[in-house]
């Protein structure tokens, strides 16, 4: 088998603030190094629980680990172009291999096109309409992952516009629905297969909305 990490590292960066600092260090005369951290949750590649979106909703610690784990169906996305829609024809075309419970994997290969730490890379992406997010609930899947910001709202964040939460559309059709979000993952291609298997393991963080996750795919030789 081959292992395919999908994880973005957890670094400085202009949209998520973090703290890291070396509490002892070796160059103090400490005889152990310790480093410190400290980030917000839905930062870097982590996983959204439905307590993010629904009040009394289940936390990232009450999300089993089989909501997260298990066969993936990878959507190729890769000429999608930029600042466009992604409506549900498009994934009906090239999706008829999903099946009831997967994991969705959408693949535009978004990180090869735009620096994850530059603003075009989210004022610049593709984004999900509704219509898309409701064509992905009725397939019935457990999660999903796709390597684009794909709420459409999500680019005004960075001069702090907001906007209805019904505009975030993956958030209000599908996470309001129990179907987790991976959000924030890349190197999707150096996916070989069409059906990997993808393993998203959260931090085991109590009653939060979101959790910092290490996610991989697990494929064939």
């Amino acid at each position: 088998m081959r292992i395919v990490d999908l994880t973005v590292p957890i670094e400085p960066h202009f949209r998520w603030p973090m703290e890291r600092s070396l509490k002892s260090d070796f160059a103090r005369g400490d005889p152990f190094q310790v480093t410190w951290l400290g980030l917000v949750v839905h930062g870097f590649t982590h996983i959204d629980s439905p307590r993010h979106m629904v009040p009394g909703g289940p936390t990232s610690s009450e999300v089993p680990l089989e909501a997260t784990i298990g066969e993936a169906a990878v959507i190729p996305l890769d000429d999608a172009p930029d600042t466009a829609p992604i409506d549900a024809g498009l994934l009906a075309e090239r999706g008829g291999h999903i099946r009831p419970g997967d994991i969705v994997l959408l693949r535009t290969r978004w990180d090869e096109r735009r620096r994850l730490h530059s603003p075009a890379f989210w004022t610049e992406a593709p984004w999900l309409t509704r219509a898309a997010c409701e064509w992905l609930l009725a397939r019935r899947i457990k999660a999903l992952a796709p390597d684009f910001p794909q709420d459409y709202p999500i680019r005004g964040l960075l001069g702090g516009q907001t906007a209805p939460i019904a505009e975030f559309v993956s958030h209000d059709v599908l996470l309001r629905n129990g179907v987790i979000l991976i959000e924030y993952v890349c190197n999707f291609g150096a996916l070989r297969t069409a059906r990997p298997t993808v393993y998203a393991l959260p931090l085991k963080l109590p009653d939060s909305d979101g959790c910092p996750a290490r996610v991989i795919a697990v494929e064939p030789d």
